[in-house]
């Protein structure tokens, strides 16, 4: 290989890493998801084979980035997966915290791999070793075979991934051999052997194989492959281009055979034909393969034929296809079929044949009705998208503002229809954001499980509507936050089998974590059976700490949101979970920098139940615009439910601009926006009442103008306007004009609670100033202690 060529490869190798720890990482996360799902069900096949699968990607994507660690560890999860998957084995907690932990260290490999500078902690191998140890308890305790014998320095070497174990030249492996001496005849089988480019660079030889097989019997006959050597001037000294075709007489089962190949494994093509195979056998081991889209593939996948007899029937077929009869159209014979061939060349089975072209079919039908395709995207290069999307939308904006001034009906229709194609661009945009909020639920699993045990608590935990989507870029920031009160509703919210049983309840403890779509925005919930939150222990810790004057005893829901202050905690003692008064606010705020709210509802020895609510996405929404004075604002327009009149109220206004109309014989509450927000200008000769609702009780708001329906790109806030109260962001209008978009949630608080006396500077009287934030804004603990 030149130097050139060599840079090359070792530049694609740079450039492609990334790509494979990003693909890694889903990898881990998906073996963690499925050994959660696996203690539930430890009997799953299906389970089982797809465990051990993301493993063996996991182990084979490594060995092509040369990273020996990693694929020397997972080598030994794999092998213990393969106990599990063949019965010797049944998964238990112990085996599943086994490989849970031995995840946890996979993950920490391939972390490393992406930060050059990372070395290992003495810590780290001492506890690597200690896990390779435990794996090989396992697996030769359930294969029965002699148990490696590797002193303390090996399996340190082992784990740091220094070198591997040490080996005469000719010997295979550093496996025990399994002896020839098992019951029953020597049968004759078939090998066939064909390896990778990668094998020689890899430390293997495969002639060493060859003597070790002999070692399992007697190796009766052997052939080259040597269809793959190409020619003299083109070869690879380097790379290996051979395959074998070996008889070997021996009494051994398959599993013994395969084995002596563990080491090869990602870079062998290994097929075992077993002597004497019914044919209902070939059609079972063709039903369980993965998808295969060629016949001859799955015939020699399960070991039916050899390579080499594929070849052969293929080169017949070729050539019965380029005969001069066939080309000219003569009365020759036409080019017999492969599975014809397969049957009078190779002796395979009618029956293999037939269960081979049944599952060909099938896939064929199935590509047919799903032949969706998966693009990776960059996601900065989306949001850059995103981002011209919404100055688009901007400037569409304002272009139709001038049409409309122009009065010009041809350039109206035009514009309208513009603004329509951008709208859909608009949409199918921000559906490329959304993904469903179950993966991110799906982490707190092992969350649940480590916490719960480490408490000593039994929790059955639900995942309710995990294929509600959210914007891709709430689903990362909301991670933290959900994660936090998770932790907290365990430690704190669920109490240890004893005391449930004390009080009349299961000594499983119930927590569930829902999602779903509600009035243009998304309802997460958390919900607990747990002792609840005890109120008078809440305040009596508020008094203490001076955030409410001593006596006063403030509202119910007041009082929830005081967990929320920085510092707050009713934790008799600190543990390594809760107890420091921190948390608590910062899930707040970053709840609130996202435009959500949180409410915290809780009955105390029966539970507790945290709303959050969030909108879909950060980027661009539908908005319905309305004046009020000389200013203008912007409702998500799923909020809006109606428009009436605004008639005589039936109560007096308040300070804040409250009262209440009679709606269809009911009332309903009223805010005037003018008076809330101290707005200046002359009243205006006609106002209506916007009905608007989310999550909670309709409620009006009283507005001089309707401006219609209009396509809202969110800006953020500045930091001297996010106190205020019911304002979420803003947006620019088509002629430049700034307009604030409401917050509609903390609009209803606002109707619904009465107002608070301003002369009191305690966290749930507001300053007199401006809209403060909301004091149910909060995103909450639902436990009997708070931290």
């Amino acid at each position: 290989m030149t130097t050139r060529s060599r840079t090359h490869d070792l530049s694609f190798v740079a450039d492609a890493l990334p790509t494979f720890i990003s693909e890694a990482r889903e990898q881990i996360e998906s073996i963690e998801q499925l050994l959660l799902q696996l203690e539930e069900q430890p009997h799953d096949q299906e389970l089982l084979g797809a465990l051990f699968r993301c493993a063996h990607t996991v182990k084979g994507s490594a060995g092509i980035f040369g990273l020996t660690r990693v694929v020397e560890f997972t080598h030994h999860v794999e092998t213990l997966l393969d106990q599990l998957r063949a019965g010797r084995l049944i998964l238990d907690l112990a085996i599943s915290t086994l490989l849970l932990q031995c995840n946890d260290q996979i993950r920490v490999l391939i972390d490393q791999a992406g930060a050059p500078d990372a070395i290992d902690t003495p810590s780290q191998v001492e506890q690597r070793a200690d896990l390779v140890t435990r794996l090989h308890s396992l697996i030769h305790g359930a294969t029965g075979a002699k148990a490696i014998e590797a002193d303390a320095s090996t399996l340190a070497a082992f784990a740091t991934g220094s070198g591997a174990t040490s080996a005469e030249p000719n010997a295979p492996t550093t496996q025990s051999a399994p002896t020839a001496s098992s019951e029953g005849p020597a049968r004759r089988w078939h090998v066939s052997a064909l390896f990778g480019r990668e094998v020689f660079r890899n430390g293997m030889d495969p002639l060493t194989l060859l003597a070790y097989l002999d070692t399992l019997g007697h190796v009766a006959a052997t052939s080259c492959d040597r269809a793959a050597i190409p020619a003299l001037d083109q070869i690879d000294p380097e790379s290996c281009h051979f395959g074998f075709e070996i008889g070997l007489d021996t009494a051994a089962t398959r599993q013994e055979i395969e084995a002596a190949f563990d080491f090869v494994r990602d870079d062998c093509e290994l097929h075992l034909v077993e002597p004497a195979a019914p044919p209902c056998r070939y059609a079972e081991l063709i039903e369980q393969l993965p998808n295969h889209t060629r016949l001859g593939e799955m015939l020699v996948e399960v070991g039916a034929i050899t390579r080499g007899q594929l070849d052969a029937c293929l080169i017949e077929q070729a050539q019965a296809r380029t005969s001069p009869s066939a080309q000219d159209g003569g009365p020759g014979k036409p080019a017999p079929l492969l599975g014809e061939l397969l049957q009078a060349k190779a002796g395979v089975s009618p029956q293999a044949v037939s269960a081979a072209i049944g599952k060909q079919q099938k896939q064929r039908e199935a590509s047919l009705a799903d032949d969706g395709r998966f693009i990776r995207v960059q996601a900065d290069r989306l949001d850059a998208v995103i981002n011209l999307l919404g100055e688009l939308v901007i400037a569409g904006a304002g272009a139709s503002m001038l049409a409309r001034q122009t009065r010009q009906g041809s350039l109206i229709e035009a514009n309208q229809t513009v603004t329509r194609l951008v709208e859909q661009i608009r949409n199918g945009t921000l559906q490329l954001r959304m993904v469903p909020i179950g993966e991110t639920f799906a982490r707190f699993r092992r969350v649940v499980r480590d916490t719960a045990s480490q408490l000593g608590k039994e929790v059955v935990f639900e995942i309710v509507g995990g294929d509600t989507e959210l914007d891709k870029s709430m689903v990362e920031r909301i991670a933290d936050p959900l994660m936090h009160l998770v932790r907290n509703g365990l430690d704190h919210g669920l109490e240890t089998p004893a005391e449930r049983l004390a009080a009349g309840k299961p000594a499983a403890g119930r927590l569930v974590l829902s999602a779903r779509h509600e009035s243009g925005g998304i309802l997460i919930r958390i919900d607990d059976d747990g002792r609840g939150i005890d109120r008078q222990r809440v305040l009596q810790r508020a008094w203490e700490r001076g955030l409410v004057e001593p006596g006063v005893v403030p509202a119910d829901a007041d009082i929830l949101t005081l967990i929320f202050e920085p510092g707050f905690s009713t934790a008799a003692q600190v543990t390594e979970l809760s107890g420091r008064g921190v948390g608590m606010d910062v899930v707040r705020r970053n709840i609130e920098a996202l435009r959500g709210s949180v409410v915290v509802h809780s009955t105390f020895g029966t539970g507790t139940r945290i709303d959050i609510r969030l909108p879909l996405t950060l980027a661009i929404i539908d908005g319905f615009l309305v004046g009020v004075a000389n200013s203008k604002f912007i409702l998500p327009l799923e909020a809006v439910v109606e428009v009436i009149s605004a008639g005589p109220p039936t109560s007096r206004p308040d300070d804040h601009g409250r009262y209440c109309v009679e709606l269809r014989g009911e009332m309903l509450p009223v805010v005037d926006l003018r008076t809330l927000y101290e707005l200046d200008a002359p009243p205006a000769e006609a106002t209506s009442i916007l009905v608007v609702q989310a999550g909670g009780p309709p409620f009006g708001l009283v507005v001089d103008a309707l401006l219609g329906q209009h396509q809202t790109v969110i800006k953020p806030l500045g930091p001297i306007f996010r106190t205020l109260r019911g304002i979420s962001g803003s947006s620019i209008l088509g002629n430049g004009e700034v307009a604030m978009i409401f917050d509609v949630p903390s609009l209803g608080q606002l109707a619904e609670q009465p107002p608070a006396p301003r002369r009191s500077t305690s966290p749930l009287s507001p300053p007199a100033i401006h809209i403060p934030r909301t004091s149910g804004q909060s995103t909450g603990s639902q436990q009997g202690h708070v931290s």
